[in-house]
């Protein structure tokens, strides 16, 4: 029990330093821009005016009302303070709509698209993996190939092949959009049926991308795990094959249930791409907005959130392997 103490106390140490550093980084990198979102706002308010006064003023008026008058130091310990109590600022430019407010209206968006391709192309990786490591002779050979050929595939690349063939060219899918333009969110049959037409593209440019690895990592762990002593040995001793592959195929799950959870941790992050090309309304077309605009608190928000994301399930799956991993536990007690 001690040795445990000691491994989630270091987990715990290590999260605490890592989300320190997280919230110090966001807060910095998105103001390390040469990019001035106020004169931008003051331009466009003010745009054809020739006073310079009212420039001016109002310049300097949303330099108050974004805090950006004051001291970096003191910025950051109003962003810290306002962090404390959940609230993330207001965005420069969606003012004055609070960055929570549009995180939190995209970032559903995302997980309906990410979660569910993500799982998908997970679990048909890794049986398309787990049945070529066994079943060999011509699935192999074939699925092998294939597998290193989507897996190389870029994901913005896999995303604009899927919108020239079925949406440009055979027109069978929209070309963008997370529902069609002229419809209001609602429960209505029609409403919904946009919004399951619209995903199908944005859906299989993400699972298909993600078989490919999942399949390969999959087997080749299988066939080591295979090829191990233990399993001979099971053999030699007259256990049932189908009872060995059970355990094989339980230990080779390991590396790629930790591949598993990094995704999920990272499908904010990985959402930018295919919700970038084809318009989808999740947390990656926010974040695009939040840079191409400048805007401090809506891209740290935005990183803030796919950051916390990955250390909680890092950390999850950490604790998880103490508990599961016998090799952990080894370690802990030593």
């Amino acid at each position: 029990m001690k040795g445990y103490k000691k491994y989630f106390g270091k987990k715990i140490v290590w999260f605490l330093i890592t989300l320190v550093c997280a919230i110090i980084l966001n807060f910095i990198l998105p103001r390390l821009m040469p990019a001035n979102p106020v004169a931008t706002i003051t331009g466009k308010l003010v745009g054809g005016t020739t006073d310079a006064a009212i420039v001016q003023q109002t310049y300097e008026q949303y330099m108050r009302e974004f805090g950006l008058d004051k001291s970096m130091p003191e910025q950051f310990l109003i962003y810290v303070k306002n962090l404390l109590h959940g609230d993330l600022g207001v965005s420069f430019s969606q003012y004055p709509k609070r960055v929570s407010e549009i995180i939190s209206s995209s970032v559903g968006w995302t997980i309906a698209l990410q979660l569910p391709a993500i799982l998908v192309g997970w679990i048909l990786g890794n049986v398309l993996g787990a049945l070529a490591a066994y079943i060999k002779k011509g699935f192999d050979k074939v699925l092998l190939p294939v597998s290193l050929f989507m897996s190389n595939i870029p994901a913005f690349a896999m995303a604009v092949i899927l919108l020239v063939v079925f949406a440009v060219n055979l027109k069978v899918a929209p070309l963008a959009g997370g529902y069609n333009y002229d419809m209001i969110p609602n429960l209505s049959w029609p409403f919904v049926w946009s919004v399951i037409t619209h995903y199908q593209l944005p859906f299989w440019s993400i699972v298909l991308v993600s078989i490919g690895g999942q399949a390969i990592g999959m087997r080749s762990m299988s066939i080591y795990e295979l090829n191990a002593d233990y399993v001979k040995y099971a053999r030699f001793l007259g256990i049932k094959d189908r009872k060995i592959v059970g355990y094989v195929f339980r230990n080779a799950m390991l590396p790629q249930v930790t591949g598993l959870a990094m995704s999920i941790g990272t499908m904010m992050g990985g959402a930018l791409v295919a919700e970038t090309i084809f318009s989808y309304p999740g947390l990656g077309t926010t974040l695009m907005k939040g840079v191409t605009s400048a805007d401090y608190p809506l891209i740290s928000g935005s990183t803030l959130v796919t950051t916390l994301m990955v250390l909680v399930i890092t950390f999850v799956l950490d604790i998880i392997y103490g508990f599961i991993d016998p090799r952990v536990k080894a370690a802990t007690i030593e």
